[in-house]
């Protein structure tokens, strides 16, 4: 585990000392559902590094704790990774417009009850507006594609097109 660790740092160091290549972001979100007097808590760190004006590759890493979980009216405690290729199709000087198309895969441990493991492929698109030369104001909102017990749609399962407030994530990226 030492060498693994030690190996991800030596990598990252090397990729890192191209400028503006590499980005880091992510988002943080809180809920308090009034209804069932639960609090929901989930940290979206997101990482990925620029291959040209276009593409980007990048990856998104999610821990949740919901406070209330509606398929097993329990505390739950979520896990998920999502790798993506990121394809610019427009970008002005201040907007940048993009498709985020990627896999995602899950485990949530109800309490009391058996991990659920899932995943997600499809498209999510996006926008970014640049704030200075390494920020910029990120988000994502919508999702096309499938889904089968992923975390953020528990009981969900199926394909198709979706707008809503689940499938909206703000957040501020920092490029290096």
């Amino acid at each position: 585990m030492k060498r693994m660790l030690l190996v991800i740092a030596v990598v990252l160091a090397a990729v890192s000392a191209q400028a503006q290549e590499m980005y880091l972001g992510g988002g943080i979100s809180l809920w308090r559902n009034t209804d069932v007097d639960k609090t929901s808590f989930s940290i979206t760190p997101d990482f990925g590094y620029n291959l040209n004006e276009r593409w980007a590759i990048g990856g998104e890493i999610a821990l949740a704790f919901n406070g209330y979980d509606d398929t097993y009216k329990v505390k739950s405690t979520a896990f998920a990774i999502a790798p993506y290729a990121r394809f610019s199709f427009y970008e002005n000087k201040v907007v940048r417009l993009f498709l985020d198309m990627g896999l995602g895969f899950s485990t949530c441990k109800p309490k009391h009850h058996d991990n659920i493991n899932g995943f997600e492929i499809g498209v999510k698109p996006g926008l970014a507006i640049k704030l200075n030369d390494s920020f910029s104001f990120i988000t994502k909102v919508g999702f096309a594609g499938y889904r089968d017990d992923y975390y953020r749609s528990m009981g969900n399962n199926g394909f198709g097109v979706t707008v809503d407030g689940e499938n909206i994530s703000i957040g501020i990226d920092y490029e290096f």
